[in-house]
């Protein structure tokens, strides 16, 4: 059964078998969400089946199916487990509560509890999974527009895939955290996002462009820029970043604005050597797929000139890693109509 018919606020469902506990639960959250009830963990399982919950209050010791095993069914399954559950029992031994995490809850609420503090832990978990929901849809919308810059120019859509995980390989070879590494993952794709702003005539031109032509092309790192906007940090700053900067070289000789050395941003030399490398190795309407010997070649060749020496050695080390990400999203690996392999 539900408390409120109004969907627009979060759904939490309260199991226990002792319909006092969940009296004393109902009033406590009735005012600010929509509430479901179970008195076992098979019922339990049903209405999460039907409804599924933003949030599930859960008892340990119920008859029957337990509340870790309740736990363990919904974890075990790939549209259940990102549901954040939070055990309320009347067991306070530490090893009970180690289990109940290890099982995968992430917060446990020991009977009997204060109404304040169980509408603050709520509170804390649902914000929490907004947040989430919020960064994937960010990065969902980072994917889309990568894509849209991929389909207006002559490469496949896995070239982003492959350069984008280079790009976190060799992050990582240099010393990067997890989180940061992640985050170049996901902000490496929007690199070329300028070119939906050049002319088709120009980006699809199959030929060699002229000294015009070549400075409107040399315009899209900086209306990749525009695009993404200014932040004063996270993951579109970063996009940003390395949308105007991964053309510049090490030797000062790139554009916009002939930047040198360590003046361009990290995350940039790292993306400019992964979309060389991809570019070379890789089949396109006006050349050959350069062998990797031949790409290692003119990499070290320019060492010092267009790349950072240091992830040039480092990106050497890497290399049996980077061609199996190479393998893994290959051009001729089955895509669908989008591009995407299913």
């Amino acid at each position: 059964m539900t408390e409120h018919s109004d969907t627009s606020r979060a759904t939490i469902l309260l199991v226990d078998d002792e319909s006092t506990n969940l009296q004393v639960l109902r009033h406590t959250l009735q005012a600010d969400y929509r509430l479901l009830f179970a008195k076992d963990g098979p019922t339990a399982l049903a209405l999460v089946e039907k409804n599924h919950p933003d949030l599930i209050l859960l008892d340990v010791m119920m008859p029957g199916m337990s509340g870790h095993e309740v736990c363990t069914t919904l974890k075990s399954k790939s549209d259940t487990r990102h549901i954040p559950i939070i055990f309320i029992t009347a067991l306070s031994d530490p090893d009970d509560e180690r289990r109940g995490l290890e099982l995968g809850a992430v917060d446990y609420i020991t009977k009997p509890f204060s109404p304040p503090i169980a509408q603050a832990r709520v509170r804390t978990h649902l914000s929490l999974v907004q947040a989430d929901e919020v960064r994937q849809t960010r990065l969902q919308i980072i994917r889309c527009l990568g894509a849209a810059a991929e389909y207006r120019d002559n490469e496949t859509g896995l070239h982003i895939v492959r350069m984008s995980h280079y790009a976190w390989r060799l992050a990582k070879e240099i010393g990067y955290s997890d989180a940061d590494a992640n985050e170049l993952l996901h902000a490496a794709p929007m690199h070329d996002v300028g070119k939906i702003g050049i002319p088709d005539r120009i980006l699809l031109k199959p030929g060699k462009l002229n000294d015009d032509e070549w400075a409107i092309m040399r315009q899209h790192p900086a209306i990749g820029a525009h695009i993404l906007g200014e932040h004063p940090s996270g993951l579109l700053k970063l996009a940003a970043t390395i949308a105007l900067r991964h053309h510049e070289k090490w030797d000062g000789t790139g554009y916009p604005d002939g930047l040198a050395g360590e003046t361009i941003p990290l995350a940039a030399r790292i993306v400019t050597l992964v979309d060389v490398f991809d570019a070379l190795t890789s089949v396109r309407p006006y050349k050959r797929a350069w062998s990797i010997y031949e790409a290692m070649d003119f990499i070290r060749e320019q060492s010092g000139r267009h790349f950072d020496p240091k992830l040039v050695i480092a990106f050497e080390r890497c290399l049996p890693d980077v061609l199996v990400f190479k393998d893994r999203w290959a051009d001729d690996a089955v895509q669908d109509s989008t591009g995407h392999i299913p």
